[in-house]
C-alpha cells in the first residue's frame, strides 16, 4: 500500500512537541499541534474580560509553547514563513480533527497513565490505517498500546526524535508487539528521505539505543572524573573536538540539555536495568545529587557546571561546588595529536599518553568498549546501529566500534582487561577466528561484522548514498594536496576539496580547472561536493594576508584574477556543473556555488558573502554576480534602484542564511533553478542525478553575457548618500564606509552617466580593482589578521 504523509498531528506542544511540529512544517507538511486546556485564567486574561471558554484562553498553552519555540535559538524552522503550516488547538475541543491526518505523534509528559489516556482518545477519533507513534524516550512501547484496537496496534510504534528535532539526525523506531512490518519499512524510508534523519529500528529495551549508550558514557565519565580528580575544564578539553565530539563536549552539553533531564533518564535506567553489569554506574554521584538539590540544572536555571557573571564565565569546582574563575586545560598528550587532522586517527596516539590525559582515554575507552559489546544482542543485533545512534544522536564523529577499529581489536581488548571489564563472548570468537575489524570497505560500500552469520554484511540503506571516504582511492582520477577528483559513475565526476577547512587556494583552483578539463574531454558532467563538516569557509585568507603584507600586489592581482577566471570557467563550461554546498559556505564557496549551473544545497547550508568582515568586498565574482542577478530582476516600470539596493545590502551587511531556504531570500540561491535536499547524506547522490538530467536533456554551453544593465551615477549617488548618513549616525566606521563605497562603485557599474549594458568582464575588472585597493589599507590587514588569529570579525 502506497502511503503519503500530507498532514501530521502532534499531541503535546512542549519543547520537543513544538520542535517536531516545526520540523514537519520544514518539509512541507500541514501540522495540527494540540495541547491541554488551562484550568485557570491569568491576571492579564481576567483584565481583558476573557473567560475559560474563550478560544484564546483555551489555546493559550499551545500558542505560547509554539511562539517560544519559533523564537528560540537555534531556530527550529528553516524559514519563518513555514510557521504558517502549523495550526494549533486543544485536546478537549479539537481531538476530532485528527481524523483528517496521516500520522499522529504523541509527545506528552513521560507518564504511562497519561499516555494511555491520550491513546484512548486517539483510538476513538483516528481514521483506520492512520499511523500513531509515541516520542517516548524510555517507556516500554508494549505497555502503551495495551487495550487499544487491533488496527491501532498494527499501526503503532515508538518514533523517538532527539532534541532539537531539526538538527539532530537520530530517529529511533521502536516496534510494538503487533506493529506491521510495512509500517516499520515505511517509517525507515520516510525518515531518511523526507525528514533527513538516520532511522534506526531498535528493540523495546530501556532508553533504546542512543540514550542507553549515551547516558552510560556520561555517567561513567561522572564517576571517572571524581576518581581521577579532573576539573570541568579538563574533561571538556578531553571530550570535545579533539576526539570528534561537539565543541560543547560533556559539561557544556549537560548545561544546555539540563541536568534534570539527564538525571531523569539515568534514574529510569537505574530502575529499569537491574541486571546490567554497569548498573551501579547509573546511580548518581554525590556531586550530581547536590547540584540537583541546589537547582544547579544548567542554562535553564542560570547555573550548572558553568555560570555566567557579567561577561565572565565561571566554572564549578566539583569538590566544593562553588564557582571559580575558569582555568585553561592543557595536556602533553594532546600536543602529540596537533598534526593529526582526522580525530579518528588520533585515538591510537591518545591512548599511549603518559600523563593524566592518556590514563583518562585508556580508562574511558576500555569501559565504553566493554559496555557496547555487551549490549549486543540485548538492545540490537547489529553493531553498526550503536555507532550510527551515537553519531546521529550525540554528534560524535565516530562511533565506539569505529574507534575500537582505529586503535585495533587487540588493543581494545587490552583496555577492557585493564579496566577489569567483561569481554563479550562474540568478540572473543572474532579474535579466535582471526577477524581483526568490525568494519571493512568493499566496492564502495561499508560492510559490518554480522555476529549471527559470523561474516561481513553490507550496512543496509546505502543505495541512495555516495560515500566519498569509501571511494576516494578506488575511484580517484586525479589528486593534489588540496583536491581529489573521483569518478562517481554514469559519466559524472566529483571534485572534493581536501584543504584545511576546505579553504580555496591555489591547489583547489587547480583542482577545479583540472576537473573541468577532464569532464569536458571524457565525461558528461561534474559535481563539486564534499562530506566534511562544512563545504568551505572561503578563500585562503592566510595567502591573501601574506601577499598584501609583503606588498606583492602584482602576484595578488594574478591570484584574484585566477579565482575570477576559474569562476567564469564554471559558468561557461561545456558540461553541466552542480555545486553541492552544506554547512558553512562562505565567501569564495558562495561565489563558486553562484557560478554553477545548479545548486543542490543541503537544508543546513549557512551561506553568505562575508568578505566585509575581513575588510574587503567579494572579489571572486561575487560582487559582479549580485549586480548581474539584480539586473535580471529589473522589470519595466520597476524602481530598479530598490532591487539593486537589496542585493547591495546582502553583501554590505555580510548576511548569512541560517538555512538553504533563507539563501533564496538574499538572492544567493535562485528559485526555479536551485534545489534543497533535507538529508545531507543523500546530497552528492542527488547532485549527480541533476548533473545527468542536465547532460541528457541536451546541455548547451552558455553564451557569455553582454547584457547586464548597470545604473551608473544614478545608483552610485544613492549609495554614497546612504553611506554618508550611516557614518554621520555612527552606525558604521570610516573603513566600513570606504568598503561600502567601493562595493557601490562596482555594483553601479562605475560612474557612468546613464544606465548602460555592460559585460561580465567589465564588472569583474572593476571588482578586482576595488578588492586590490582595499588590500592596501592598514585597517583591512588588521581585520584579516584578527580573523586569522581570533576566528571572529574585527570592527575597526
Amino acid at each position: 500500500m502506497k502511503r503519503i504523509i500530507k498532514k501530521v498531528a502532534v499531541i503535546g506542544s512542549g519543547i520537543m512537541g513544538s520542535g517536531i511540529a516545526c520540523h514537519f512544517a520544514n518539509i512541507g507538511c500541514e501540522v495540527l499541534l494540540l495541547d491541554i486546556v488551562p484550568n485557570a485564567l491569568l491576571p492579564a486574561e481576567e483584565a481583558k474580560g476573557l473567560t475559560l471558554e474563550s478560544k484564546a484562553v483555551r489555546n493559550r498553552i499551545v500558542n505560547e509553547h509554539l511562539a517560544n519555540a519559533i523564537k528560540s535559538k537555534p531556530a527550529p524552522l528553516y524559514h519563518s514563513s513555514f510557521a504558517q503550516r502549523i495550526t494549533t488547538g486543544n485536546t478537549t475541543d479539537d481531538m476530532a480533527r485528527i481524523a483528517d491526518v496521516d500520522w499522529i505523534i504523541e509527545v506528552v509528559v513521560e507518564r504511562l497513565d497519561i499516555k494511555k489516556l491520550v491513546f484512548e482518545q486517539i483510538d476513538k477519533y483516528r481514521r483506520p490505517g492512520t499511523l500513531v507513534s509515541s516520542n517516548t524516550s524510555g517507556i516500554p512501547i508494549a505497555l502503551m498500546s495495551e487495550g487499544r484496537s487491533a488496527d491501532f496496534q498494527e499501526h503503532f510504534c515508538g518514533t523517538h526524535f532527539f532534541n532539537p528535532a531539526r538538527y539532530l539526525k537520530l530517529f529511533e523506531i521502536i516496534p510494538g508487539p503487533q506493529t506491521s512490518k510495512n509500517v516499520l519499512q515505511f517509517l525507515e524510508s520516510y525518515a531518511e528521505k523526507f525528514l533527513g534523519k538516520t532511522p534506526i529500528t531498535t528493540k523495546d529495551t530501556p532508553a533504546f539505543i542512543g540514550n542507553r549508550i549515551g547516558i552510560f558514557g556520561i555517567q561513567s565519565l561522572f564517576h571517572l572524573v571524581k576518581e581521577m580528580g579532573l576539573t570541568v575544564e579538563e574533561v571538556d578539553k578531553l571530550t570535545g573536538p579533539v576526539i570528534g565530539r561537539p565543541k560543547s563536549a560533556t559539561f557544556r552539553t549537560v548545561d544546555v540539555v539540563g541536568l534534570d533531564t539527564l538525571v531523569h533518564v539515568a534514574n529510569g535506567l537505574y530502575q529499569g536495568v537491574p541486571n546490567d553489569e554497569a548498573h551501579d554506574l547509573f546511580a548518581l554521584p554525590d556531586f550530581i545529587q547536590k547540584m540537583m538539590e541546589t537547582n544547579k540544572l544548567g542554562s535553564k536555571t542560570g547555573e550548572g557546571f558553568y555560570k555566567k557573571e557579567g561577561k565572565e564565565i565561571l566554572t564549578l569546582d566539583l569538590d566544593t561546588l562553588t564557582y571559580r574563575a575558569a582555568k585553561k586545560a592543557s595536556f602533553a598528550t594532546l600536543e602529540l595529536t596537533k598534526t593529526i587532522e582526522r580525530p579518528i586517527d588520533r585515538f591510537k596516539v591518545l591512548i599511549t599518553g603518559k600523563d593524566k590525559a592518556g590514563e583518562f582515554y585508556r580508562r574511558n575507552l576500555g569501559a565504553m568498549f566493554a559496555y557496547v559489546a555487551n549490549r549486543i544482542p540485548e538492545i540490537t543485533d547489529e553493531l553498526f546501529k550503536i555507532d550510527a545512534a551515537m553519531k546521529a544522536g550525540f554528534g560524535w564523529e565516530n562511533g565506539p566500534f569505529e574507534i575500537w577499529d582505529a586503535v585495533g581489536l587487540e588493543k581494545g581488548i587490552e583496555l577492557i582487561a585493564a579496566e577489569k571489564g567483561t569481554l563479550a563472548t562474540w568478540v572473543s570468537d572474532m579474535q579466535q577466528a582471526g577477524i581483526k575489524s568490525f568494519y571493512k570497505i568493499d566496492s564502495g560500500k561499508t560492510l559490518f561484522y554480522d555476529i549471527a552469520s559470523k561474516s561481513y554484511q553490507v550496512i543496509p540503506g546505502q543505495e541512495s548514498f555516495i560515500i566519498l571516504d569509501n571511494i576516494r582511492e578506488s575511484k580517484k582520477v586525479w589528486a593534489n594536496s588540496g583536491a581529489v577528483i573521483q569518478d562517481i559513475g554514469d559519466g559524472i565526476l566529483n571534485l572534493e576539496f581536501r584543504s584545511k577547512m576546505n579553504t580555496i587556494g591555489g591547489e583547489v583552483l587547480q583542482g577545479i580547472n583540472k576537473a573541468i578539463d577532464l569532464a569536458e574531454k571524457d565525461f558528461q558532467g561534474l559535481v563539486i561536493g564534499n562530506q566534511a563538516a562544512n563545504f568551505t569557509v572561503g578563500a585562503n585568507l592566510g595567502m591573501i594576508f601574506m601577499m598584501a603584507v609583503e606588498q606583492e600586489y602584482d602576484e595578488l592581482n594574478m591570484a584574484i584574477k585566477l579565482f575570477q577566471d576559474t569562476m567564469m570557467r564554471l559558468r561557461y563550461s561545456a558540461i553541466p556543473i552542480i555545486s553541492a554546498p552544506h554547512g558553512m559556505t562562505f565567501g569564495g564557496g558562495c561565489e563558486l556555488s553562484m557560478h554553477a549551473d545548479k545548486v543542490v544545497a543541503a537544508a543546513e547550508t549557512y551561506m553568505g558573502l562575508v568578505e566585509f568582515g575581513v575588510g574587503v568586498i567579494p572579489g571572486g565574482g561575487g560582487s559582479k554576480e549580485m549586480a548581474l542577478r539584480a539586473s535580471d530582476l529589473f522589470r519595466k516600470n520597476d524602481v530598479e534602484l530598490n532591487v539593486l539596493q537589496e542585493y547591495f545590502l546582502t553583501i554590505a551587511m555580510a548576511k548569512v542564511s541560517t538555512s538553504a531556504y533563507e539563501a533564496f531570500d538574499t538572492g544567493l540561491l535562485q528559485k526555479h533553478k536551485d534545489v534543497v535536499v533535507v538529508n545531507k547524506d543523500r546530497q552528492i547522490y542527488e547532485a549527480k542525478k541533476h548533473a545527468i538530467l542536465l547532460a541528457e536533456a541536451g546541455y548547451t554551453q552558455p553564451v557569455k553575457r553582454k547584457d547586464i544593465k548597470v545604473l551608473g551615477k544614478q545608483a552610485l549617488g544613492m549609495f554614497l548618500v546612504g553611506t554618508d548618513q550611516m557614518k554621520a549616525g555612527s552606525y558604521i566606521s570610516d573603513h566600513d564606509k570606504k568598503m561600502a563605497n567601493k562595493l557601490a562603485y562596482v555594483m553601479a557599474g562605475g560612474d557612468l552617466s546613464e544606465p548602460t549594458l555592460v559585460t561580465e568582464q567589465y564588472l569583474l575588472d572593476i571588482e578586482r580593482e576595488a578588492f586590490l585597493s582595499l588590500c592596501t589599507e592598514r585597517k583591512t590587514l588588521e581585520r584579516i589578521q584578527f580573523m586569522l588569529t581570533k576566528g571572529k570579525p574585527l570592527r575597526n
